[in-house]
């Protein structure tokens, strides 16, 4: 059994359509709290990352033998981690001084069993906003302003978000949320799907 320990309907989905058969658990892990001790004791975003990754998928309550899969991921700009916004003037704020600059996403992904760390990665894609006018950021806010608070960064790679980007390297998955090349051939690796 494999179990997804994230409330992400776009891990799930990506989970679905690579055919794995799975169930969803919230972790319950107060994010908030943990993301605030840690970054007052000066870790760095993809840290935070790998961190919370970890104590997500160690804090679901399996049946033994269970597969939990932990993922979390930060937005790092020059080494300063930045939350999901909490509304859509804060994601104007986001945007704005994401414009015209390079970010890098830390996406951290943990594969757990009977409480033991069997699998982690973490993928770093970078992605450099293009230098785009107030007024298509006028529109993309009143086009999509759910996507603009619900995701890192105020953005959905897979909908209208791209057209904020003017190049991206790196792990196209890791940047929609969860290295799915990498977590599928670790759960073949570890017999949790067929080779």
């Amino acid at each position: 059994m494999i179990v997804l320990a994230s409330a992400s309907a776009t891990r799930a989905r990506m989970l679905r359509a690579a055919g794995i058969t799975f169930e969803v658990a919230a972790s319950g892990l107060d994010e908030a709290a943990a993301k605030a001790r840690l970054k007052l004791a000066g870790a760095s975003p993809r840290q935070v990352a790998e961190h919370l990754a970890e104590a997500k998928a160690l804090a679901i309550a399996a049946q033994p033998g269970t597969l939990v899969i932990g993922v979390d991921q930060t937005l790092d700009l020059d080494g300063v981690l930045l939350d999901k916004a909490a509304d859509l003037s804060e994601a104007r704020e986001q945007l704005e001084r994401l414009r015209g600059r390079s970010h890098r996403l830390h996406t951290a992904t943990v594969v757990v069993r009977d409480g033991e760390v069997l699998w982690q990665t973490t993928a770093s894609p970078t992605l450099t906003m293009r230098p785009f006018s107030d007024g298509f950021l006028d529109g993309y806010l009143a086009g999509c302003s759910e996507a603009a608070v619900n995701s890192v960064g105020c953005y959905q790679l897979e909908g209208m978000g791209a057209q904020l980007f003017g190049r991206m390297e790196g792990d196209y998955f890791a940047v929609l949320g969860m290295p799915l090349i990498e977590l599928l051939a670790a759960l073949r690796n570890l017999g949790a799907v067929p080779a």
